[in-house]
C-alpha cells in the first residue's frame, strides 16, 4: 500500500524540479508569459487561472518557479507564506499570481523570456523568484526595468559584479544550522539500539543530495558537522542524483546506502528525494525530511520519517511582503536567515516527540540554543 501511495505522488511530480528541492494540467491565461501558468491557489482550493487582476492600490507580487507546484518541499513552501499572507490581509490588499515555469533542461529557455514579459507588463510590484539558476536573468531584468522590485532567495546574488542594482532584495538561509541538528539526531539515531531496525554496529548515516551546487553542499557541511560533534566515528556516506527530479535514481542511490550498512539518511533532493523515502519504507529504516514537514504530507511513510528540516521560504517572503507594504524593506541588500531569524527550523510535534527519544530531543535542544547564542558555530560552504 505504501509503495503504491508514494509511487502516485512521484509520478505526479517527475516533471518538477527545485534547486534546494509537480505536474500541472492549468496552462492557459491571459496573464503575460503564456506558457505554464496558473493562479495560485487559495488555501484549500485548487489551482486556478480565472482569477480577475486586482486594481487600485492592491500589492500584487508574481512568484515565478523555475518548477511546478507540487513538490513537498521548496516551492510548495513559497507558495504556502504567499497564500497566507493573502488569507490575513485580503486580496483587496495583497494578491498574487505563480507563474510555473517547468524544470528539467528543454524549459531552460523560456525561463529568462517569461521573466522579461512580466516585467515588461509593469503590473507587479514585486517579482520573486529563487535558486542559482535564476540569476542570470535577474541580473539582466534588473538592470533592463530598474524600476521593478524583485525578491529573490536561496542563491547569493552579486550586487558588486552586477553594478550594485537598488531594486533587489536577496534572501539566503542557514540550510547549514538545522542541518547541523538532522546529523546530529543521525547520528545519535545509528547507535541507539532502542529504535527499531537501527544496527548500532555499523555507525552510518547516509546523505542523499540534489546537485553539487553550493546551497546543496551547504547542508552537507551542517549534516556532517553535527554528526561528527556527537561521534567522530560516523561515517556519512554521501550520495548524488545530478538533478532534483529523478527519484528513480535518488531511490536507487538510497537503497545502495542503506544496503552498505546505513541505517539513517537525509534528503536534500527535491522530488528525486522522495525516492530515499520510499527506499526507507522499502528497508524499514529512516529518512530525515528536508524544506516541508514530509512526515505529515506522505502519512504511509511517517513512520520512516523522523522529522524534517525546514528552510522556511514561506515564512521569509511573508515577512519581507509585510515589510515592503510597510515601506521598511531594505532592497539592494542580502539578508541571511536562521535560526534565531525563523529561516530555518527542525519540525519538533508530536510525530517528532513519538519517533526521537527524550534525551535526543534534549540534546537537540540544547544544540539549537548553543547555535542561536554563538557557542556553536556550523560550518558553512556559503561565503556570507
Amino acid at each position: 500500500m505504501m509503495k503504491k501511495v508514494l509511487a502516485m505522488l512521484l509520478a505526479s511530480a517527475m516533471v518538477v524540479s527545485m534547486t534546494a528541492c509537480g505536474g500541472n494540467d492549468n496552462t492557459n491565461t491571459q496573464e503575460p508569459a503564456a506558457e505554464d501558468s496558473t493562479e495560485a491557489p487559495a488555501e484549500g482550493e485548487d489551482a486556478s487561472n480565472d482569477a480577475a487582476a486586482p486594481s487600485g492600490d492592491t500589492y500584487r507580487a508574481a512568484l515565478l518557479l523555475n518548477g511546478t507546484l507540487g513538490d513537498k518541499s521548496f516551492y510548495d513552501s513559497a507558495n504556502e507564506g504567499l497564500t497566507r499572507l493573502r488569507d490575513e490581509l485580503g486580496a483587496d490588499v495583497f494578491d498574487f499570481k505563480v507563474e510555473q515555469m517547468g524544470g528539467t533542461a528543454a524549459d531552460e529557455s523560456k525561463w529568462e523570456p517569461t521573466l522579461l514579459d512580466y516585467c515588461d507588463s509593469g503590473e507587479y510590484d514585486v517579482i520573486i523568484m529563487g535558486t542559482w539558476q535564476m540569476a542570470d536573468p535577474l541580473a539582466k531584468a534588473a538592470e533592463q526595468y530598474p524600476d521593478q522590485k524583485f525578491m529573490f532567495f536561496d542563491e547569493q546574488f552579486d550586487f558588486e559584479g552586477n553594478g550594485n542594482p537598488q531594486n533587489i532584495y536577496n534572501i539566503l538561509y542557514k540550510q547549514n544550522e538545522v542541518s547541523y541538528l538532522v546529523g546530529a539526531a543521525a547520528a545519535m539515531m545509528t547507535t541507539d539500539e532502542t529504535i527499531e531496525g537501527i544496527d548500532p554496529s555499523t555507525k552510518k548515516i547516509g546523505f542523499l543530495g540534489g546537485m553539487d551546487n553550493a546551497v546543496i553542499n551547504d547542508f552537507l557541511k551542517g549534516y556532517e558537522q553535527g554528526a561528527k560533534d556527537v561521534d567522530p566515528e560516523v561515517e556519512v556516506v554521501i550520495g548524488w542524483v545530478g538533478d532534483f527530479v529523478d527519484s528513480t535514481k535518488g531511490k536507487d542511490i538510497a537503497l545502495g546506502q542503506y544496503q552498505s550498512g546505513v541505517d539513517v539518511g537525509y534528503n536534500v533532493a527535491g522530488n528525486a528525494g522522495l525516492g530515499q523515502i520510499e527506499a526507507a519504507g522499502d528497508t524499514n529504516l529512516y529518512a530525515f525530511g528536508v524544506d516541508s514537514d514530509q512526515a505529515a504530507l506522505l502519512p504511509d511513510y511517517a513512520k520512516n520519517i523522523p522529522t524534517s528540516a525546514l528552510k522556511n521560504v514561506g515564512n521569509s517572503l511573508y515577512r519581507a511582503i509585510n515589510l515592503d507594504l510597510e515601506g521598511k524593506l531594505e532592497y539592494g541588500t542580502t539578508e541571511v536567515l536562521g535560526f534565531a531569524e525563523g529561516g530555518v527550523e527542525l519540525v519538533k510535534d508530536a510525530h517528532y516527540e513519538e519517533m526521537l527519544p527524550e534525551n535526543i530531543r534534549t540534546t537537540l535542544d540544547e544544540m539549537e540554543q548553543k547555535i542561536i547564542n554563538g557557542e556553536i558555530v556550523v560550518d558553512t560552504a556559503i561565503e556570507r
